[in-house]
């Protein structure tokens, strides 16, 4: 992000503090020997930005109280829904000092409860509606992709043109969080649509092209596609992008797909992370039971065994 000078955070953090640029390179290559996420390490490197321009000095150089009171007025503010602001911050902060081996004022930075919300899940006529809104062929398929494998926004615009497979009918995921590669099923009616788009759009390299350096799709731009087009449906849930994923978990387990399953699907570490969807999914409930009936077929009606 760019202020009206035309400078980002970043760079006017090290034109006021030059030794911040040591301090990002020094991040960077941290991240790259541990194999992060890009998009996480801009995602502090931003707030620490942002730190050092309110103070005018590295974190390590201002006073724990004077920290407290900073993070207690981004807690404050009005602006920022879910106090996120001030989440990010701490978050920043924490991955600064670790990074650089001071565990002590990482720890004593406040801790953070996760949040406890559910997903918002669409229902299959509310993703009807959603599909059918694009005037755009483009937007109308990375919308229904998205939903109908489950996928990421950063998987989305990693996808190459190489990693669908139409005759076996999968999608490569690859290098996904985690450092881990995937296999997941391509439905038959998305390989349709996909031959359409690429026949119409004639993409090249990745599967959807776009503005960014070198030449992908951006996850922002895949937010704009998913806010522009709820706009035109009658959907007043509060969704994003990743709802669609959220809603492809919830529907698979709904059709009975065991939840192991699916926790390799999504790509998870946890299955813990996966038992979410078990509180949101509309599962028929089964009377208790003996297996020994299933064994033998045993109904009311019979008294053998």
């Amino acid at each position: 992000m760019r202020k009206k000078s035309g400078f980002t955070f970043v760079e006017q953090a090290i034109v006021l503090v030059p030794e911040f640029e040591t301090v990002v390179h020094k991040l960077e290559q941290q991240v790259t020997l541990r194999g992060q996420s890009r998009s996480t390490l801009q995602n502090y490197i931003r707030r620490i930005a942002l730190f050092v321009i309110h103070f005018g000095k590295l974190p390590e150089k201002i006073d724990p109280e004077e920290i407290n009171e900073y993070l207690a007025a981004l807690a404050r503010d009005p602006r920022s829904p879910s106090r996120s602001s001030f989440k990010h911050m701490v978050y920043g902060l924490r991955y600064y000092y670790r990074l650089l081996g001071m565990n002590r004022e990482a720890i004593a930075l406040p801790s953070l409860k996760k949040d406890s919300k559910l997903p918002v899940i669409l229902n299959r006529q509310e993703l009807k509606e959603l599909f059918a809104a694009p005037t755009l062929l483009k937007q109308r398929i990375v919308l229904t992709l998205i939903y109908s494998a489950g996928l990421r926004g950063q998987e989305v615009i990693n996808l190459k043109i190489s990693d669908i497979d139409f005759e076996r009918k999968t999608i490569h995921i690859r290098q996904s969080k985690y450092k881990k590669d995937r296999v997941v099923p391509l439905a038959g009616s998305m390989a349709i649509g996909l031959k359409k788009y690429l026949k119409a759009e004639n993409p090249h390299l990745w599967l959807f092209n776009g503005k960014e350096p070198d030449g992908r799709y951006s996850v922002r731009g895949l937010s704009w596609v998913m806010r522009e087009n709820l706009k035109k449906t009658s959907i007043t849930k509060e969704v994003n992008l990743h709802s669609l994923r959220h809603s492809y978990a919830t529907h698979l387990l709904e059709q009975g797909l065991n939840i192991v399953t699916l926790k390799e699907l999504l790509g998870h570490a946890d299955i813990t992370t996966t038992m979410i969807y078990l509180h949101v999914a509309q599962c028929p409930l089964i009377k208790p039971h003996s297996p020994l009936d299933s064994l033998y077929n045993f109904t009311k009606n019979e008294n053998k065994v």
